[in-house]
């Protein structure tokens, strides 16, 4: 899901290299169409409410994201009509809490840029 100077790819993915750009750029899309808000619940929890018509294409990324990156965890829990809210974990650990740190950091980013538009 990462390049390395993002920090989104630690050595535990199993995505071959050359497709972590193409992943992550979906994951950047899903993002900037669909993000709605972020809220970091705490060090190893963060929460994305995104427009209820990206569930299927967020259900989609995060079931082929753990076939490759298995220390996340990827729930959807309600919000509202229009949304819903992408609760993103992982494990325990400084490693792992950087790449949430950059998973956090895309979508704000991405956030910022769609409102934007």
């Amino acid at each position: 899901m990462s390049t390395s100077e993002n920090l989104w790819v630690p050595s535990a993915c199993t995505l071959p290299t050359v497709e972590q750009p193409l992943r992550a750029a979906e994951f950047e899309q899903l993002f900037a169409r669909s993000v709605q808000a972020v809220r970091r619940v705490d060090p190893i929890t963060l929460d994305l409410t995104i427009a209820s018509t990206a569930e299927a294409e967020a259900r989609d990324l995060a079931r082929r994201e753990i076939a490759c990156c298995a220390f996340f965890t990827f729930d959807f829990l309600p919000a509202d009509d229009d949304a819903l809210v992408l609760r993103i974990g992982v494990p325990v650990s400084a490693t792992y809490t950087a790449v949430l740190d950059a998973v956090q950091a895309r979508a704000l980013t991405a956030q910022a840029g769609g409102q934007r538009m």
